[in-house]
């Protein structure tokens, strides 16, 4: 189905409502004592809504204990043996598992204090050894609460799902297409040349996605997303030419977009027919409460 795209002013904004629909979540699961599962990219599309996750944490003095990070997917490298695949080092700055230890895990255990923190055993990264594993245990826990989606800028990968995904991909080896490896350069400039970017990745697959996810919110933020955020509004379901086009099948879809990438939609006329009726959100104190 379309969905309508919820608009805001820009990023921050957008990734401080986003954050508190989670911490709401978080505290309604840890009011009847579950596990609650976030779905996570890493880079640089959540950075905001991370952030402001943070500040909730610490005004709402959330327990975080019951939060599991659910990384969609890591970089690979040969593995020891011909044809196996290991995950890249952790310590490396473009490792997926040592992004949501230090920048997600970390600085939200940091907002919720001592003994309040994520536990080292609920930060889940696809095993490139096993890559089926990972559908059975998110299956397994319930599904993911809320799964962060973003769109890639030229090519509209989602997580490693490059163009021509087939929709019941699931967790598995991906060779990355060359267009998502030119984003991906653009997110981990130290890599400097496209010849040291990652050719492997592990992650979920669209259908791991539309499966688990018991809600989906695609992030589209920037100017340079503006061709993203037009061809996700358009999506009525999924188009294998733009694998981001998954959320539109999703069990409860949110479309979030600032005003910058909403340039794709109509030329932000809030009147295009694409996109109908939609909700601006300005975020201005002057008019809250």
């Amino acid at each position: 189905m379309r969905i309508r795209p919820t608009l805001f002013t820009d990023a921050d904004a957008l990734g401080r409502s986003l954050a508190a629909e989670i911490a709401d979540g978080i505290e309604a699961a840890n009011s009847r004592g579950r596990r609650y599962l976030l779905g996570c990219p890493g880079g640089r599309s959540a950075m905001t809504t991370y952030a402001a996750l943070a500040d909730q944490v610490c005004i709402r003095r959330l327990d975080l204990s019951r939060l599991v990070i659910v990384m969609m997917d890591e970089y690979v490298e040969a593995g020891p043996t011909r044809g196996s695949f290991r995950s890249v080092p952790d310590d490396l700055a473009h490792s997926c598992r040592g992004f949501g230890r230090d920048v997600i895990a970390g600085a939200l255990s940091a907002a919720a204090g001592p003994g309040r923190g994520v536990r080292e055993d609920h930060l889940w990264v696809p095993d490139p050894a096993d890559p089926a594993a990972y559908d059975r245990q998110l299956a397994a826990a319930g599904g993911i609460d809320l799964f962060i989606l973003a769109s890639g800028a030229s090519d509209g990968h989602v997580a490693f799902n490059p163009p021509g995904t087939p929709a019941e991909a699931v967790t598995r080896i991906v060779p990355l297409a060359q267009s998502t490896r030119r984003d991906n350069l653009v997110t981990f400039p130290h890599l400097r040349t496209l010849d040291r970017v990652p050719t492997h990745g592990v992650g979920v697959g669209v259908a791991t996605i539309r499966t688990q996810a018991r809600r989906a919110v695609m992030i589209v933020h920037g100017a340079d997303k503006a061709r993203a955020a037009a061809r996700v509004a358009a999506a009525d379901r999924y188009d294998p030419a733009w694998p981001a086009t998954i959320v539109s099948e999703c069990d409860d879809p949110g479309l979030y977009v600032d005003l910058a990438a909403a340039v794709g939609l109509g030329r932000g006329d809030p009147a295009h027919p694409l996109i109908g009726r939609e909700e601006w959100h300005h975020d201005d104190p002057a008019t809250s409460g």
